[in-house]
């Protein structure tokens, strides 16, 4: 049960979520009048590095078919 716990889909999984709600967050602080910017700017680069981490897992777990 452990392995499960510590899988590579399962840590997938928590990465999109997290990315999901990093996505909630910048939506919200683009309504807000005013913007912070430095806020969002750190919101959006913590979400580049995990759309980055999701590509690399999403490789380890699916790895493409050979053409």
């Amino acid at each position: 049960m452990d392995e499960n716990l510590n899988s590579p889909q399962r840590r997938l999984i928590e990465l999109r979520m997290e990315h999901a709600d990093l996505d909630d967050l910048i939506d919200r602080n683009l309504l807000a009048s005013p913007a912070d910017e430095l806020t969002l700017r750190r919101l959006k680069k913590r979400r580049l590095l995990l759309r980055d981490q999701i590509a690399s897992l999403e490789l380890q777990v699916e790895p493409p078919e050979p053409a």
